[in-house]
């Protein structure tokens, strides 16, 4: 029996159990009530709301709705103009204002862990647990040039944030979550310490059997996944910091809308941090260094039988591996009214591949490495404060990029097609990649309102998988690697904030040229991924998120948000694909201070600006997306100041439903040959505990 097939034999029973557990859990724990030093928790997160211009800032411990996420693409979720990429239960590819991939510039404590399948089965996150975090920094669009090149959509940060003792002591965060589809995670973040120095360790673990849909069929989707990280600091005082981390995590995945599953997601993680805050015109100096590791394996025998009918009907496996070492350094200065942070970071990442037919015969062959990317940045980001609420931030950055290609044999038709001698083997393409903004703030003064407005501009290398994924470059070109051109992302936003006794608002809107967009196309009917080919075209995009809060009385309140999203092709003069579908939220909310309760209900509207057979490297339009509408609800009570107790449904109605940025179904699980998306869990309940002590 498959290790992941063996949790859905006998769900009533396992689902049961750790309901029971979640249950019972208060009563034991309860003894720790009373000690003065304990956090207050929230209520259920259902929508994000910005803290300041552009920014959106979360507590990634605090339960959410839908069901506390997996992943880090799906807690992104809970902030207006994210969505997934969605392939089946977990490891959804992050999406903002519909742009993808390397636009977004994904961090994990300031490292990069780029992944390493060609077809971003492992994308960044999907080894960001984000519970074992403390906050989630959103930046959106290109407006900031602190932590990397690139990053026209926005910037992702998940964080730890470092621990400081008074006297010795202790502190322990944890939660416990039983679900659905035998659902069932487990979480502890323990901090022992002194005032100089502290051992934190984060410990996570995460599984899930196949969903049922609205209709009740099962959909291939189970997952379980761990992680563990290990945090040594040093403060000998209180403007000091040094610190050491190691982590390590694995897992494996069944995708109902992939060939293959993923039998191994193992991660080992490496970090060395410096900092140092001084009290005259230099404030503050910050390193860092990082060493990640992903050792991915994908195969369709460990989850799954090989379909004889298939374009695999043998046992195979392909065994990736990409090792990214960088670090930063950055200085923070003062002088009145002005602060400017100036530094420099540095990245390279080497990625290999060995792949055979036969159970676990890939173990046998040796590693082939087909590129290494490498990239070294400075920048210089300021802040000049005109007078109480009225300020000018800017940036400005370049990069020098660097990618070799290392490929003995590309294959022209995709996995499993002719090996055929690469044409740019051992060529190195170096591109210098400036970027910059400018944004006026106004803070929120006497009437309430705040506004602010920026322009920015970024230039993008192409990523790993615009360069060596493709089967074909641009036509006349030989291949992607030698053919597809830097993207160029010139953006507006501006935005306004309004605070009230009663209410408050938001609205952020964007307007952007895109010149030489990377855009993926593939054959309209057949396999996805069979054959690709990369080129670059020019592009217009706009879009607008808007949010609202009005508290009705001293414990109600409801709200709403509103992602709209739009791209053109203007090269073609068609719609850009895999653009995202207007979004409404609409909630409820009602808190005394020890129990709480709300709805969520989700309205995405039909997506017919759609361009069949385009997209990314993950997944393409398949055509016209119905819209739907799902409800949830939740609840919790505070059984202390330490103890929170959680509880929701979602999709109420048990609506059968799929999200319009889609994978096509496998045949291997018999889906037809005619693409068809994935549908979504049906209804889904869940229990999550969350302590302290």
């Amino acid at each position: 029996m498959h290790p992941l097939r063996s949790a859905t034999a006998a769900p009533s029973r396992r689902a049961l159990a750790c309901a029971l557990s979640l249950a019972l859990f208060p009563f034991v724990a309860a003894a720790t009530d009373g000690m003065s030093d304990a956090r207050t928790l929230d209520r259920v997160v259902v929508i994000g709301t910005p803290t300041q211009p552009l920014t959106f800032v979360t507590d990634t411990k605090l339960p959410r709705q839908p069901v506390p996420a997996s992943d880090g693409a799906d807690y992104l979720k809970t902030i207006p103009g994210f969505t997934a990429l969605r392939n089946g239960g977990t490891n959804g590819d992050p999406v903002l204002r519909g742009m993808f991939g390397s636009r977004l510039n994904l961090l994990s404590n300031d490292g990069s862990m780029p992944g390493a399948c060609p077809a971003r089965m492992d994308n960044p996150l999907s080894y960001v647990a984000p519970e074992t975090y403390d906050t989630l920094v959103v930046v959106k669009g290109p407006q900031t040039v602190l932590w990397g090149p690139g990053a026209s959509a926005g910037t992702v940060r998940f964080q730890r944030e470092t621990p400081r003792f008074d006297a010795p002591g202790l502190r322990v965060q944890g939660s416990l979550l039983g679900g659905s589809f035998v659902r069932n995670d487990q979480l502890l973040d323990a901090t022992a310490g002194n005032a100089t120095g502290y051992a934190r360790l984060t410990a996570n673990r995460s599984e899930s059997g196949d969903y049922r849909d609205g209709h009740g069929d099962r959909v291939p989707t189970a997952w379980k996944k761990w992680n563990t990280d290990l945090a040594l600091g040093w403060t000998p005082d209180a403007d000091t910091l040094v610190e050491v981390s190691a982590g390590i995590g694995d897992g494996q995945a069944r995708y109902a809308g992939r060939g293959m599953d993923g039998a191994q997601f193992k991660r080992e993680s490496l970090g060395l941090r410096f900092e140092k805050a001084f009290h005259g015109a230099l404030r503050k100096v910050q390193a860092s260094l990082y060493r990640n590791d992903a050792d991915h394996v994908m195969d369709n025998y460990t989850l799954r039988d090989p379909n004889p009918m298939g374009p695999m009907p043998m046992p195979m496996a392909s065994n990736v591996d990409r090792t990214t070492d960088g670090g930063r350094i950055a200085a923070e200065w003062g002088w009145g009214d002005v602060v400017l942070t100036t530094g420099i970071d540095a990245q390279r990442s080497r990625h290999r591949t060995r792949n055979a037919m036969g159970r676990d015969a890939y173990k046998t062959v040796a590693w082939s490495p087909d590129a290494t990317l490498r990239n070294t940045g400075v920048f210089a980001e300021g802040t000049w404060t005109l007078d109480a609420g009225r300020r000018w931030v800017a940036g400005l950055r370049s990069d020098r990029a660097r990618a070799t290609d290392q490929r003995a044999t590309r294959s022209a038709m995709g996995m499993g097609g002719m090996a055929m001698p690469n044409p740019t083997l051992g060529l190195t393409r170096s591109e210098t990649l400036p970027a910059g903004f400018v944004r006026f703030e106004h803070d929120i003064a006497g009437s309430g309102f705040g506004w602010y407005a920026g322009v920015g501009h970024t230039a993008r290398m192409p990523d790993y998988w615009e360069l060596i994924s493709p089967n074909m470059g641009p036509m006349g070109t030989v291949n992607a690697f030698a053919g597809v051109r830097p993207e160029k992302t010139t953006q507006l936003d501006i935005g306004g904030q309004y605070r009230g006794k009663r209410m408050d608002a938001w609205v952020s809107a964007y307007a952007g040229r895109i010149d030489d967009f990377i855009l993926f196309r593939y054959p309209t009917g057949g396999m996805m991924g069979a054959t690709s080919m990369a080129s670059n075209v020019d592009a217009r995009i706009h879009g607008a998120e808007a949010g609202v809060d009005l508290r009705l009385a001293a414990d109600w309140s409801v709200g709403g948000s509103l992602a709209w999203a739009w791209g053109a092709n203007t090269t073609a003069g068609t719609p850009l694909p895999q653009m995202t579908p207007l979004e409404g939220r609409l909630t409820a909310g009602w808190d005394n201070g020890h129990w709480s309760a709300g709805a969520l209900l989700r309205v995405v509207a039909r997506q017919d600006r759609v361009a069949v057979g385009q997209g990314n490297v993950v997944g393409r339009d398949l055509g016209p997306s119905a819209g739907f509408a799902t409800l949830a609800l939740n609840a919790g009570y505070r059984l202390s100041e330490r103890l929170q107790l959680a509880a929701g449904m979602d999709n109420l109605f048990d609506r059968a439903y799929a999200e319009h940025l889609n994978l096509a179904g496998s045949a291997d699980f018999g889906y037809p040959a005619m693409p068809v998306r994935i549908n979504e869990p049906g209804r889904n309940l869940w229990l999550k505990l969350n302590f302290t002590l």
